[in-house]
Order: structure tokens, then sequence, then C-alpha cells
């Protein structure tokens, strides 16, 4: 497999823009940045609610993974984007709640949180991956 390879997956949202769900090339994957969408509406879910965002955020960031041939266990990067700094705490537990259930042994993936504007106004969080997948 020496080409990208767009990843594409109905259990997490199409892509709004001109990008790809995650692109795959050789044993790397890049999980493109999700918001907390349901893939079957692409409406935007749990207005206000930041842990609800992030688990959802992170059942979109897997289902990419899972897509592209990984699993959550071959996830060795998630970037953490919040808009607002007082949400660490929530979207912390959240995350570590998810993780730690979808992770098998006790490597979590390494992680960066920044606090940015997003570009929609009820996300308040996004987050992307890098994965490589397990031979």
């Amino acid at each position: 497999m020496s080409g990208k390879i767009a990843i594409r997956t109905t259990d997490a949202p199409a892509p709004a823009h001109t990008f790809s769900q995650g692109v795959r090339k050789g044993p790397f994957v890049q999980v493109s940045g999700q918001g907390p969408v349901d893939p079957a509406t692409n409406a935007y879910l749990f207005p206000g609610d930041v842990a609800a965002q992030t688990i959802r955020t992170l059942q979109n960031v897997k289902a990419i993974v899972e897509a592209s041939g990984a699993t959550f266990d071959d996830v060795v990067m998630l970037r953490v984007y919040l808009t607002k700094r007082e949400d660490f705490a929530v979207m912390n537990n959240a995350y570590g709640e998810f993780v730690t259930a979808n992770t098998t042994g006790d490597v979590l993936p390494s992680r960066t949180t920044v606090f940015t504007g997003l570009p929609r106004e009820e996300m308040l969080v996004e987050i992307d991956a890098v994965a490589i997948v397990s031979a």
C-alpha cells in the first residue's frame, strides 16, 4: 500500500467540506477533526454539554479509525481542541472514561489539548487522531 487512501464510513459524519474523514498511507492513519455530530443526521448534538459532546466526538473518531483497518488500541495520539478553559475538567473526565474503556492494556494514547475557536458555535470540542495500523 504505497498511495494515500481516503477512509470513508457511514458510522461517522460525512465531511462538510473538502477533506476526507481520514487518510491512510501505509500503516499511518490520520483522522480529520471530528465534532459532536450524529452520523445519521449530521446534526450537532448535546448543546452546552461538553461531556456528552466529548463522548460523541470520540465515538466518531473511533469509527473512522476502525474503518481504516486499525483499532482504538492503534491510536498513538489524540488532539483535543476546546473552546473554553473552564470545560477542561469535565472534558478530561469524559475523555478518560471513554479512552480507558476502549483501550486494552495500560498504554493510553498521547494527547495534546488546545484552547481555541472552533468552526461552529455549538461545537465545544473537536478531536483528531493519529493511528498506526498493527501488522
